[in-house]
């Protein structure tokens, strides 16, 4: 999206999460969510325009943060609704997209529709070592060693067998599976539940292994 106020809300909210130790949360990571999270819906054969307000919201999904990052799915919903208004979309759509900014947060997520779901996939399908700012601490940081181990990633949709599978190559020797786990494994029960709102099953396969 070219708004001038949305990519300052995305490059400051990025600021700040840099500053609490954060991994990357800029427009890499906006890109990325808004890709998939409208392949997803596409990859499904849902409408066009279903396709592209997921990734509207897949995009503007961590605006929020530079206001705090409690509660910064509900901050940045209310950050983008003027903003949309403004650029003509119809009341419902804007209302939707909303939905999704503010339903992604794990402690708080309820996945109500189809494009909520899918940018909660998205989101937290994006682990690769490019969101990692600096190696010098990943022997401390445990959310850095794994992001920095995860070589490559891939988020595909199998629309005849239903599934939406993230597939994972982690180099062992900078991070144990483990770990993985660790940190994420609430992230794989919300990507379960999403895939369900979407009539799909979720699978996590790691170093060529299925996992979930």
């Amino acid at each position: 999206m070219s708004n001038q106020m949305i990519k300052s809300y995305v490059e400051q909210s990025d600021k700040y999460l840099e500053a609490a130790g954060y991994t990357e949360h800029g427009l890499r990571h906006a890109e990325f969510t808004a890709q998939m999270s409208g392949e997803i819906i596409t990859c499904l054969g849902s409408p066009l325009r279903d396709a592209e307000l997921a990734a509207i919201a897949g995009f503007l999904h961590d605006i929020g943060n530079f206001m705090g990052r409690e509660s910064h799915g509900v901050a940045g919903a209310l950050l983008v609704q003027p903003i949309l208004l403004s650029l003509g979309m119809s009341p419902i759509e804007v209302a939707c997209v909303m939905g999704a900014i503010a339903n992604h947060e794990e402690e708080k997520l309820t996945p109500a529709d189809s494009i909520s779901a899918a940018v909660v996939i998205a989101d937290k399908a994006d682990v690769h070592r490019s969101r990692v700012r600096s190696t010098k601490f990943i022997d401390f940081d445990v959310h850095d060693r794994v992001n920095h181990a995860a070589t490559d990633s891939k988020l595909s949709v199998n629309p005849e067998e239903k599934t939406i599978i993230l597939s994972l190559s982690i180099d062992t020797e900078i991070s144990p599976v483990m770990e993985y786990f660790e940190i994420f494994l609430s992230r794989m029960v919300i990507c379960q539940k999403a895939a369900n709102v979407l009539g799909c099953k979720f699978q996590l396969i790691i170093n060529n292994t299925r996992l979930v």
